[in-house]
Formats: C-alpha cells, sequence, structure tokens
C-alpha cells in the first residue's frame, strides 16, 4: 500500500464536515431568530491555549456560529469565573460553554467543570454528560474521542470484535475514548504509566489509540502488522511537533496512521462545532423557539 493511502487526513475530513455544518446552522438559524451561541473563557496567556481559542473561534465563524471569547486575566479569582459561567448558564442566547484547560492553579477545574449547565457543556467534560456516555445515552460527547469515532468511522475501520487497546486514562480522552470503542463492540484495554509490558499489550492491538502525551514514547516496531493507528498527542519539541507513536517506523507497519498535525486536531475542533449545534438543538427541542432576553451577542 502507497504511504499516503495509509494516511487518515484529519484536515481533509474536519473541512468536509464543517462544510455540511454550515448548511445545518443555515437552517438552525431560521427556526432560533439568530445564530448558535457559544462562549468561550480563556483565562491567563497560555500561548498553547490561546492558539486553541484563536483556531477555535475562526472555525465558529467559518460555520456561521457567534462565537465569543472572554479573555481574563490569570489573577481572575474562582469565584469571579464561576458567576460569569453561571451567567451564561442563564442567558438564552448562550448555547454553548468552553472553559478552555488548563486553568490557573489556584482555581479548582472540577468546580468549574461542575459548574457549567450539562445541556451547555461543549466540551463534554460534565460528571452528567460522562454518566450519559457509560450508558450509551450521551448527546454531548468529549470532542476528541467523537472526532476519533468520526475519523474511524469515515475510513470504514471495522470495530466489533477488534482488539482495542488505548493507552492513556485521561477523563478529556482516554477514558471516554475506551467507552466509545466499548459501545461499538470492540473488546478494551486500557495502557497507562502503570501498565507493565505495554510493547505487548501494543503489540495486541488490532486499533491503538495512543493519547498520553509524550513525544515518540510508542515505538513503531511495537505496532501490529495491519493495524489502524490513532494518535492524539502532540507536543512541541525542537524538531517540531511530535506525537506520541514513533511515526515513520509505525507506517511502515499500520494499514491506517493519523500523522500529526493533521490528523485526531481538527477532527477535534469540528466536533466542538457540531457538539454546539447539537446543544443549540437540544434546547430548541426542550423550550421552543427562544426570547431575545438579555443577549449575550
Amino acid at each position: 500500500m502507497e504511504d499516503m493511502e495509509k494516511i487518515m487526513d484529519g484536515k481533509a475530513l474536519s473541512q468536509k464536515i464543517r462544510e455540511s455544518l454550515k448548511e445545518e446552522v443555515a437552517e438552525l438559524k431560521k427556526e432560533l431568530g439568530r445564530p448558535p451561541g457559544l462562549v468561550v473563557f480563556l483565562v491567563g496567556d497560555n500561548e498553547a491555549s490561546k492558539i486553541y481559542v484563536r483556531n477555535k473561534a475562526k472555525a465558529s465563524e467559518e460555520v456561521g456560529i457567534n462565537s465569543v471569547t472572554k479573555h481574563l486575566p490569570k489573577e481572575t479569582s474562582e469565584e469571579e469565573l464561576l458567576k460569569m459561567i453561571d451567567e451564561c448558564n442563564r442567558d438564552e442566547n448562550v448555547d454553548g460553554i468552553l472553559v478552555q484547560l488548563p486553568l490557573p492553579e489556584h482555581i479548582n477545574e472540577t468546580r468549574v467543570i461542575e459548574t457549567i449547565d450539562p445541556s451547555k457543556d461543549v466540551d463534554g467534560f460534565h460528571p452528567y454528560n460522562m454518566g450519559l456516555l457509560l450508558e450509551g445515552r450521551a448527546r454531548l460527547i468529549a470532542c476528541t474521542p467523537l472526532g476519533i469515532m468520526k475519523l474511524l468511522e469515515h475510513y470504514n475501520v471495522e470495530i466489533k470484535g477488534k482488539n482495542c487497546v488505548v493507552v492513556g486514562r485521561s477523563n478529556i480522552v482516554g477514558k471516554p475514548t475506551a467507552i466509545l470503542l466499548m459501545h461499538s463492540h470492540g473488546t478494551v484495554t486500557i495502557c497507562h504509566s502503570r501498565t507493565k509490558d505495554l510493547p505487548e499489550k501494543v503489540a495486541d492491538a488490532d486499533i491503538l489509540v495512543a493519547a498520553i502525551g509524550k513525544p515518540h514514547y510508542i515505538k513503531g516496531e511495537w505496532i501490529k502488522k495491519g493495524s489502524v493507528v490513532i494518535d492524539v498527542g502532540i507536543t512541541r519539541t525542537p524538531d517540531g511537533l511530535k506525537g506520541d507513536v514513533e511515526f515513520e517506523r509505525a507506517k511502515e507497519r499500520a494499514s491506517l496512521i493519523t500523522p500529526v498535525p493533521g490528523g485526531v486536531g481538527p477532527m477535534t475542533i469540528a466536533m466542538l462545532l457540531s457538539n454546539t449545534i447539537t446543544a443549540a438543538r437540544m434546547r430548541l427541542e426542550r423550550y421552543g423557539r427562544y426570547s431575545q432576553k438579555n443577549p449575550t451577542f
């Protein structure tokens, strides 16, 4: 198989999804009487976070979502942030709320996430939404895991009955990805920093999801021939951006593999847009046409 045929092009797929979302937003705007609304909170000046938020705002504008970024100083207190989130919870013109992580050390991330109205939790991190995901009833699913599943679907990857290995157990990626693979009838193994014999576990994977955040931690020779490799990690190194998987060697053995960058990253943003539209539809179904009280935009 030619090398290019092995690449799972998340950038191209995300653009295709965005085009379809444009049409959906246009239809939704007629029903709402306004565009879907997204508020993004950015606390402090973390450079990576600023880039992510800027990319999210640009993508939102592209599909017609009205996105407002509230860039707050690092010194913002936890109570101030929670008060602003609560205001957005009660604002009928806000469909989605996202708090960019990480937050400054003096702010409790768990408390912040739990303060967001679950029906506006477009990151899918609220315990209520995570619980629905566990039950197989979620509508707002963490963006990166959802993007992974869309990639697998687009490339016609059979999950049922396959050995699926997830390296990483975070609430943001590892755990929800494992649950989604399980719901698709994969046989799932979750590995982490305490896992013994990691090379052997990886070598058994028909589908590997690497989400550990350490550049080239997964060696190419560990990869099973013919497997599908999803590399979530992205780390800035002196040699450029690197994924968790030793890409060139892994590509020789895998049947399909995501590049870094250009694989999972663009899909994450596309799923944020999709979740915002889903949240708007959920509220429309629940409350009917919105009033225009207390406009944020």
